[in-house]
């Protein structure tokens, strides 16, 4: 894995120099590339190897900053591992270095793959959002930097916590980048820089959809424990994921919400199950979100999860003078455009991002590594874990049928999950099957105080 850095400072000036050296050596032939010795390498530890996990590493060597090499994996299911590891060495082999003595399987893999890295390295942690603080807890405490999928929490609880360990980010100077990859576009950028300028006029209104097939259903748990089954299908059970909604819908409302420039302060929502006779799950199939924000400007945020209907995955900001068009159909490419009415009509163009566009999965990896070896501040925990509440807030406003705020969100004393780092393999799921084989699903209205009954 290549010798130990002396000295921290004198590392990064070494990666610093190295990534000078290649960025001209890239723009002199006109093809990125690197060329460094072990020396300069950073060191990545996979831990959560799904196919986010797995793709984030392609995304960090792609982002040809400086010489990455994946030397560390870990996730508590076998099978996940050897399928990453197969595709990842197949893909980048000069880039992968994982004997077996460093493949790692279990609830404590995570320790056990940092362990294998220098201060200074990083860490990715995309394991289910329950983790997230855990796993980051340690990283602070190995000196190791981080790139940690979203969401980041699941509830307050979690919130706060990583709240706190925010501020432990900048005391040990570390980097941590969050993958909220829309706030790295490079287009959504610029648009952001339009609509901060007033070339749509003030911010009257936004709206957000995300709505597509049947998603996150799960039958009863066969050959395998409870809570390895509720791990495993992580986006079925609010504890470990935050269900669909935090899962999938937290980039429309944090992209929106990074337009406005502020966060919402409450939500009003609704939502209900309709066609999941077949699942036993905590998700609904319908969400309905009015956001409020600090000035009374409303995002309008719909999320869908049925066969058969209108799908649409698409951003809109409207204004006093114009619209703009923050996602088209998807994360990338984000085709963002202005007009100067709100038809979305060609005639009414004022601008749009040339096509085509940087691969924000990749850029989020380039801001990270630059900022890594020129030593730059680079915290986006607060951001991240913000972003991840005000998810939750419209969360629990659908699933207790009433408003919800901001503060109520953050400080609501119901954690999902209070002793995620103390479970084993042998411990109790955080949520259990009830008598007629299905598991608490939210009541709004009849459970107010909580997201669902207890089993």
């Amino acid at each position: 894995m290549g010798e130990r850095a002396t000295g921290g400072s004198s590392r990064r000036e070494f990666l610093k120099r190295s990534a000078q050296v290649a960025a001209v050596s890239a723009l002199a032939s006109g093809i990125p590339r690197v060329h460094a010795a072990e020396s300069n390498t950073i060191q990545l530890a996979l831990i959560g190897c799904g196919g986010r996990g797995t793709g984030a590493v392609g995304d960090a060597i792609q982002a040809n900053v400086v010489p990455i090499k994946l030397v560390a994996m870990a996730d508590v299911f076998e099978d996940r591992l050897r399928g990453s590891y197969a595709q990842l060495s197949k893909r980048y082999p000069d880039n992968v270095e994982v004997p077996p003595e460093r493949q790692f399987i279990g609830l404590d893999a995570y320790k056990h793959a940092m362990d294998c890295l220098r201060p200074g390295d990083v860490a990715i942690f995309a394991s289910p959002p329950a983790f997230r603080w855990v796993h980051l807890k340690y990283a602070i405490e190995k000196g190791i930097n981080v790139f940690m999928e979203k969401p980041v929490t699941v509830d307050g609880p979690s919130t706060r916590r990583m709240l706190e360990l925010a501020k432990e980010v900048d005391a040990k100077n570390l980097k941590v980048g969050v993958g909220l990859m829309v706030r790295h576009c490079r287009g959504r950028q610029q648009l952001h820089e339009r609509i901060r300028s007033g070339e749509i006029g003030d911010i009257i209104a936004m709206r957000a959809y995300r709505m597509g097939g049947v998603s996150a259903t799960c039958g009863k748990p066969e050959g395998m424990p409870e809570l390895l089954f509720q791990i495993r299908r992580f986006h079925s059970f609010l504890w470990s994921g935050g269900g669909v909604f935090s899962d999938y819908y937290i980039h429309q409302i944090d992209e929106c919400s990074w337009m406005k420039g502020a966060w919402p302060v409450q939500a009003h929502a609704l939502g209900g199950r309709h066609y999941r006779e077949t699942g036993i799950d905590q998700n609904f199939d319908t969400y309905s979100v009015e956001y409020t924000y600090p000035d009374g400007t409303k995002l309008f945020f719909f999320g869908r999860n049925m066969n058969g209907c209108h799908n649409e995955f698409a951003s809109y900001v409207h204004g006093t003078k114009g619209a703009a068009i923050v996602s088209t159909s998807a994360h990338y490419p984000g085709r963002v455009r202005t007009f100067n009415g709100h038809l979305f009509s060609k005639e009414q163009l004022i601008w749009a991002f040339p096509q085509p566009e940087p691969n924000p999965y990749v850029m989020e990896w380039v801001d990270l590594l630059q900022a890594i070896v020129n030593d730059e501040k680079y915290n986006e925990v607060e951001r991240g874990a913000i972003a991840s509440l005000v998810t939750v807030m419209g969360r629990m406003a659908a699933h207790m049928g009433r408003i919800v705020t901001f503060d109520e969100a953050l400080n609501h004393p119901h954690e999902l999950c209070p002793y995620v780092d103390q479970l084993t393999p042998d411990s109790p799921a955080p949520v259990r099957l009830r008598p007629d084989g299905t598991y608490p699903v939210p009541m709004p209205g009849i459970i107010t105080d909580r997201e669902y009954p207890e089993a």
